[in-house]
């Protein structure tokens, strides 16, 4: 299967553009503007294959698809100490640990 197939594409509605565009997640500076979903998914699938094609013959490395990256779940993360704190005794507040409390604060963000 072609890298281009496995790589995370998104298609949104632009009200700037007042037409739809397609992302590439992998590729953040490419889109690609068009009338319907179906040809933003198109085009923007056309620009990252022309762009992987151009990049394979210059010798440059592609991005890998975030879909095969291997996440290791564990983030580092650095913030305020004063956010430290209220978090580490909003936690213990809550009798549960600092790792709980921000993992369910993100959760809840989406």
């Amino acid at each position: 299967m072609s890298p281009v197939e496995k790589y995370s594409y998104r298609i949104m509605w632009s009200d700037d553009d007042g037409e739809f565009v397609g992302l590439c997640a992998e590729f953040p500076s490419l889109s690609w503007l068009a009338e319907s979903q179906e040809l933003a998914l198109k085009g923007i699938k056309k620009v990252v294959r022309d762009t992987v094609a151009d990049m394979r013959a210059s010798g440059e490395r592609l991005p890998e698809p975030l879909a095969s990256k291997h996440y290791s779940g564990e983030l580092r993360v650095r913030l305020p100490p004063t956010l430290h704190r209220r978090l580490a005794i909003q936690a213990a507040e809550e009798n549960r640990s600092l790792n709980r409390l921000i993992v369910t604060k993100l959760f809840e963000s989406r």
